[in-house]
């Protein structure tokens, strides 16, 4: 059976994989000069392989439609990727938070691995090659695509088409949504596409404070993301994040970004500053114990003026903004502040609060939110309902996970439970 797959990306390339090891003769078609290119970005570099969670976990860290992913999850796991991956020489680690990584540290040693590994298989990868059509006939039926190989439109005949064309997201490696416009031309339905993983922006005042603080990375902050018309925590996390000249990153801020896009009514919330990140500085320590550590660190410095004493408590770079919102005048001596400017200090401290104004462009997301609508697609085969031999996998489907190795273990078990049908 001929196979053909418009994209060679994570989930393409282990489609192909699956669907030459079952004896089809397949090609990939990859618009980029080389396959797996997001591949490379991925992890800051070092390509965040997957997670070393049991494969049950994985589901509930994936907040955009989890449940459909239940057979691809157990037909390829973290443990059958990491397989491929020995196989081919690539060695890996586990890291904090159960993020699995290469032992070198570089991404294109696991992009290099796949390609290796489909080309050992016999499969024929055209790079530079742009899909504009996916052939049907009167009964529904895939019969090939319509691509452009070196400026020339070719038919390319097919038994079976996988669409694995990625997400909107980092358009520079080729997700430029082209895939949306193949699988609505067949009458597909492309749920509201919307930025996931993605910084955060901020305004007014908030965005003075983050450009004061821009490039300062807190480790193990506690935060929490409130709706202040409900009074209710949308998300609350442990770990890192970043202050930008736009406002706010990192891991756990990129998280609580695939949180807040779901939040009913996000976009009048954020118009009306209705969103707030409260952070936590010092979530070790309790008000009563911080303020103890505040009163022993006045102590040892009491004739000091109240802007050198608190580097013992703080980085550098924050120490500024802290003296601003904490309405204490920097030159006061530590000695002359009162017991009810302490107390507001540690509130400071305790909830360190940013205002949010929305997301950052699809261009910078990690991750499409949105996409082909699941109940179109049969979640055991990843075949599309309504054309027949028509597969998805990856991000184009309407799946999205938080960090930490979720999402392109999504491509592998989509792409593989794709090839293996």
């Amino acid at each position: 059976m001929k196979v053909v797959i418009i994209g060679g990306g994570a989930a393409g390339m282990v489609a192909a994989i699956s669907s030459s090891k079952n004896g089809n003769d397949v090609i990939i078609l990859e618009k980029m000069e080389i396959p797996g290119k997001k591949i490379l970005i991925t992890g800051k570099g070092r390509c965040n392989i997957t997670s070393n969670l049991p494969m049950d976990d994985f589901i509930k860290n994936v907040p955009g439609n989890g449940k459909f992913l239940y057979s691809a999850f157990n037909n390829f796991t973290n443990i059958d990727i990491l397989n491929i991956l020995n196989k081919e020489g690539v060695e890996t680690k586990v890291e904090r938070g159960n993020r699995i990584f290469p032992v070198s540290d570089r991404s294109q040693d696991v992009q290099k691995a796949l390609i290796r590994m489909v080309e050992k298989l016999g499969v024929k990868i055209i790079t530079n090659c742009k899909v504009s059509k996916i052939l049907v006939d009167n009964n529904k039926k895939v019969y090939g695509v319509l691509a452009n190989i070196n400026g020339k439109e070719k038919e390319i005949k097919a038994d079976k088409v996988i669409l694995a064309t990625g997400g909107k997201s980092y358009p520079g490696t080729g997700s430029t949504g082209d895939g949306y416009k193949m699988a609505e031309e067949l009458g597909h339905t492309i749920t509201k596409i919307r930025p996931s993983l993605v910084p955060l922006t901020v305004n007014n005042e908030s965005l003075k404070l983050c450009k004061n603080m821009q490039g300062l990375s807190l480790r193990n902050v506690g935060i929490k993301f409130i709706d202040l018309e409900k009074n209710k925590i949308i998300y609350e996390d442990f770990g890192e994040m970043l202050f930008t000249h736009f406002g706010v990153s990192g891991p756990t801020v990129l998280s609580a970004s695939a949180h807040l896009l779901r939040y009913k009514n996000i976009d009048e919330l954020l118009k009306n500053d209705k969103i707030v990140l409260k952070i936590d500085l010092k979530p070790a320590l309790s008000e009563k114990k911080l303020d103890d550590r505040i009163l022993r660190d006045f102590s040892e410095e009491k004739n000091k003026e109240y802007k050198n004493c608190l580097n013992k408590l703080l980085p550098k770079k924050i120490i500024e903004t802290i003296i601003q919102v904490s309405n204490i005048r920097s030159d006061k001596k530590v000695n002359e502040i009162t017991k009810e400017e302490r107390k507001n200090l540690v509130s400071v401290l305790k909830g360190f609060e940013i205002y949010i104004k929305g997301f950052r462009p699809i261009e910078e997301a990690i991750i499409t939110s949105g996409g082909i609508k699941i109940n179109e697609i049969n979640p055991k085969t990843m075949e599309s309902k309504i054309i027949k031999g028509l597969y998805f996998a990856g991000e184009i489907i309407d799946v999205d996970a938080y960090t930490g190795g979720f999402n392109l273990q999504i491509a592998y078990s989509t792409g593989y439970t794709a090839g293996m049908n």
